[in-house]
């Protein structure tokens, strides 16, 4: 069998995208060697190999936890089992958050990520604004020190330094300084309906799914602690679900949504006035 094959073999099981990129991934080799080498022979062992991590996916585990990378805002973020895989719907967090940035104008803008996981958002925000000659002070929180050590590994790949504080909290529990933007994709999906959930998504951690019986429990939380942790005139953005806004708009009064490509409600955004 050849490569090309195989790959169209495994796209009988699983999606095109993701048997180019496990093979990719097997053979460690880019997009540019599976176009020019498609018809190079595969060895049964090979064969044998590369449709057991197929039958993976088939049977619902993340590709991207077997490659150990998800593209974020054009970079490479490693993840595991201890992190939510990064999405693209995430993104518009981070580009409404880049925006607001620069409308403040405000030099060395200090900004909160909770609940960071692989630390996507906060690393995101520190690529861009240091692209751009930006100072910022940004932070970044998450209860899961596995996460963090991810998020941490993530910061030094991506970022060649440490330029975010990492700091293990449940939510504000310890933080102890104000911010100008706290933002935040927290868990929101309802606990009774993790287990409807695609088998690849209830394969991530449900740690950073579950936001209790009704979804809004992280909301909350960050509503009635927020202006302790927040300068006035800061904002904060949230990512929510996609038909949790007038329930948080409700908790967060005055705010505004905004709607994904899909015209799916999608972000939040919230002033302390």
């Amino acid at each position: 069998m050849k490569i090309r094959e195989a790959i169209l073999k495994a796209s009988d099981k699983i999606d095109y995208i993701d048997a180019k990129i496990l093979m990719k991934y097997y053979l460690n080799v880019d997009e540019n060697y599976i176009i020019a080498n498609g018809y190079d022979s595969f060895s049964n062992k090979q064969i044998h190999e590369y449709f057991d991590l197929v039958d993976q996916v088939a049977n619902g585990y993340p590709v991207q936890y077997i490659t150990n990378s998800q593209e974020f805002m054009g970079q490479k973020f490693t993840v595991n089992e201890n992190v939510l895989i990064p999405q693209p719907d995430t993104e518009m967090s981070v580009e409404i958050c880049l925006n607001k940035i620069k409308e403040i104008g405000k030099d060395n803008i200090k900004i909160l990520d909770l609940c960071t996981g692989s630390g996507a958002i906060a690393i995101s925000l520190k690529k861009f604004l240091n692209d751009e000659n930006i100072k910022a002070d940004i932070s970044a929180s998450d209860i899961s020190i596995e996460a963090l050590r991810t998020a941490d590994e993530n910061a030094k790949d991506i970022l060649g330094k440490d330029e975010i504080k990492f700091m293990v909290s449940d939510l504000f529990d310890e933080i102890n300084e104000k911010f100008d933007i706290i933002i935040s994709n927290p868990p929101y999906i309802e606990t009774d309906k993790i287990k409807e959930l695609s088998k690849d998504v209830q394969a991530e951690p449900h740690l950073a799914l579950d936001g209790g019986s009704d979804g809004l429990r992280f909301y909350r939380n960050i509503r009635f602690q927020v202006e302790k942790f927040l300068n006035k005139g800061g904002l904060v953005i949230l990512e929510i679900g996609y038909n949790q806004k007038d329930a948080v708009c409700e908790l967060f009064e005055g705010s505004s949504c905004i709607e994904d490509l899909a015209g799916n409600d999608r972000v939040i955004i919230w002033e302390y006035k």
